[in-house]
């Protein structure tokens, strides 16, 4: 049963509203849950838990399941989440693509509109999210539009950084600098928009709805055009002062000495690397993304590109468990489960050649959550901020 983020709800008067987001989150945690597993799971009365749920039922943000039968007594009732009971948009912005998600009232993604493009170009791109935004409330109609909460948007907090990697111009780059993201998606639309670093919003979708739900403290590591990561510590994503926290891109390779700088992580162990192998073999590059990556005959190319990254990666789990006591690391990215499986395969066979002595050795674990990681975070931000005991539970910044 998953032991993260549960809530204790109090049978103060005066504690309505917090205690049906106790309520709320115990059920979006462990799922469909009895009104006496409810109770024992929050602290609270059998009696508040009745009111509580009646008062949910009314609001349409929580339905019955069919009844489950015992041994003896009266069968119970487990209450679920009503996928219908409130919608959110997520929006991620990535240096390859953008997508935009319908997510509901469980976490799941409704509709989809993405687009591709070599770097985003502020100058159109914001035109092409104004365009997809108004697609999805009206897919929603009137009704249902109004169960909106907010949009969350997933971005890197440089994109215009690293561009002599990704080949990009300089002012093609620059154009970002001055930008607020937040700010230019808001004055589009009535609705809240929050803004969270890429990276740091996959780790919310994987606490949330994924393989986090059963650690309290694991480092979260994703790979996509850039590798990245999160930092969660007693069930809290840890973002830093600057939002920066987890950014394992950034990690150094080797020790510093009179000659060039050591190389970064995500130098070896991002996509965009793997995409300029492949097209210079002749392939096609989209293969990052589909099973083909694990399928001859770009098999090779990626074997070739596993044998530098996955060292890479299980140096900086090492690094990272010197520092944290880590319950576990969960690896995910925007490739398919088959790449996911090999990277996992390999990057715990780089983790067999390192001395463990004087620290505990992590679990790693596969990502539930899969590429619409980061637009998923975004969205559930403001269905949080609404719905949770604690709207600041993936935004507690070390200020």
């Amino acid at each position: 049963m998953p032991k993260n983020i549960d809530p204790r709800g109090s049978n103060q008067v005066g504690m309505r509203q917090f205690n049906e987001r106790v309520v709320l989150q115990a059920i979006r945690l462990h799922g469909a849950l009895p009104k006496a597993e409810i109770a024992r799971l929050t602290n609270l009365t059998a009696q508040t838990v009745q009111i509580i749920i009646s008062r949910l039922e009314a609001d349409a943000l929580v339905v019955k399941r069919a009844p489950v039968r015992g041994k003896i007594g009266q069968p119970s009732v487990p209450m679920a989440l009503n996928p219908e009971g409130a919608y959110s948009i997520g929006i991620k912005i990535g240096r390859r693509s953008l997508d935009v998600l319908l997510v509901d009232f469980t976490a799941q993604v409704r509709e989809r509109l993405s687009l591709a493009y070599e770097f985003p170009d502020p100058d159109t791109l914001f035109d092409e999210i104004r365009l997809r935004l108004k697609a999805l409330r009206r897919s929603l109609g009137p009704t249902r539009a109004q169960l909106l909460h907010g949009i969350g948007i997933a971005a890197p907090l440089s994109l215009g950084g690293w561009q002599s990697l990704l080949g990009v111009a300089p002012e093609q780059a620059a154009k970002w600098n001055d930008i607020d993201i937040r700010a230019r998606v808001a004055a589009m639309t009535t609705l809240p928009v929050e803004l969270v670093k890429d990276t740091a919003a996959a780790c919310v979708a994987e606490l949330v709805a994924g393989r986090g739900r059963g650690l309290r403290t694991f480092l979260y590591v994703f790979i996509d055009t850039f590798i990245g990561g999160g930092l969660v510590i007693d069930s809290h994503l840890r973002s830093g002062a600057t939002g920066n926290a987890g950014a394992l891109a950034s990690m150094s390779l080797g020790v510093a000495g009179d000659g060039a700088q050591p190389r970064q992580l995500l130098s070896v162990a991002s996509l965009f690397t793997l995409e300029k192998m492949y097209a210079q073999a002749g392939l096609d590059a989209r293969a990052v993304a589909d099973a083909r990556a694990v399928e001859a005959p770009w098999l090779p190319v990626t074997r070739e590109w596993m044998r530098e990254a996955t060292p890479a990666i299980a140096m900086a789990i090492h690094s990272a468990t010197a520092l944290l006591e880590l319950d576990g690391v969960i690896v995910d990215g925007s490739f398919s489960r088959e790449m996911l499986e090999a990277v996992l395969a390999e990057t715990n066979g780089a983790l067999d050649k390192f001395s463990w002595e004087g620290i505990a050795r992590p679990e790693l674990l596969a990502g539930a959550v899969g590429a619409d990681a980061r637009a998923i975070g975004g969205a559930l931000l403001p269905l949080y901020a609404n719905f949770a005991p604690d709207r600041d539970l993936f935004l507690k910044l070390d200020r």
